[in-house]
């Protein structure tokens, strides 16, 4: 019921979702991931379905910034001091065993036992291991799937960048808009939006130009000239299931 405002109606039974709110929702996502880029701060991408991991994990590291694609662990932000001694402890081993000399004065078992432990960590925290910090902002495909990450981001006023679908709570994102979280091509298509707003914002950064990609007053002009195009193209089949 909270989505009720994006849901432009039903085709049959599914609902149709509001592109012009989609619209706008994605240009006010990639305006706030231009500008956190722009600063070089980390914009911490979070997506641990099966059908999101590896769109998820192409972006992290086309855009460099840390992702989260395995289970989400509680208190990866809210309790950062502890997980930054586990990234710690990961560097350690990696160090060790890249070295020549990681088993002296170590038994098989114990280099065996290092090594479960070195793979454990970096499948849990590998992703974030250069994250230096709490990041700037966090993306987010699916808030339901992701509801522990996304608690500890709005506790801690981290800006929340999430696709909602009809049976999310828009609260939870502070830079939300109605989508398919779902559908392969539907994530695709917003994380290398995402991605290309990053990138322009790292550029930005790079140049020290300081250039903003626009008042939001002409961002709502864009989206409904656009959604204008779109509309006679009957691009409603974008549509998702209540």
């Amino acid at each position: 019921p909270k989505m009720a405002p994006y849901i432009h109606g039903r085709r049959n039974n599914p609902h149709v979702i509001d592109l012009r709110q989609t619209m706008r929702g994605l240009l006010r996502a990639q305006n706030l991931l231009f500008q956190v880029a722009s600063e070089g701060k980390a914009i911490l991408w979070v997506g641990t379905k099966r059908q999101v991991k590896g769109v998820i994990a192409d972006a992290g590291e086309r855009t460099g910034m840390p992702i989260v694609t395995e289970r989400w662990i509680g208190g990866t932000l809210t309790n950062w001091s502890t997980v930054s001694n586990s990234i710690k402890q990961l560097k350690e081993l990696n160090a060790m065993f890249e070295s020549g000399d990681s088993g002296q004065g170590l038994t098989k078992k114990e280099l065996l036992d290092l090594e479960r432990r070195r793979d454990k960590l970096q499948l849990s925290l590998g992703g974030i291991a250069d994250m230096g910090g709490l990041p700037a902002a966090m993306i987010v495909i699916d808030t339901n799937k992701e509801a522990i990450a996304v608690q500890e981001a709005r506790k801690l006023g981290i800006p929340v960048v999430a696709v909602l679908d009809t049976n999310c709570d828009p609260a939870d994102a502070d830079y939300g808009f109605p989508g398919n979280d779902d559908a392969a091509r539907a994530i695709s298509l917003y994380c290398n939006l995402f991605a290309d707003a990053v990138l322009d914002g790292l550029a930005e950064s790079t140049a020290g130009l300081g250039v903003d990609l626009g008042e939001l007053e002409d961002i709502d002009a864009m989206a409904e000239a656009d959604v204008a195009v779109a509309a006679e193209g009957e691009t409603a089949e974008d549509t998702t299931g209540a």
